[in-house]
């Protein structure tokens, strides 16, 4: 779907931030009724954060460190 195993995402505070931003615009969205737009990025969010989680970091940063 998405690459996230880039060097950009090595520190933690910017996967948080990506996850934090798409579930909480998803949050504003289902609070002004647009059920379709708030599922879309609450989904986008648990989507990332899964992705986030799995990736093998070390791997990441060891490729970053060759390059």
């Amino acid at each position: 779907m998405f690459d996230v195993d880039v060097p950009f995402f090595l520190p933690v505070w910017r996967r948080i931030t990506v996850v934090a931003v798409a579930v909480l615009w998803g949050i504003f969205e289902l609070s002004t009724g647009a059920i379709f737009w708030g599922f879309i990025f609450v989904g986008m969010g648990a989507i990332a954060g899964w992705r986030f989680a799995t990736a093998d970091w070390d791997a990441v940063a060891q490729e970053d460190k060759d390059l």
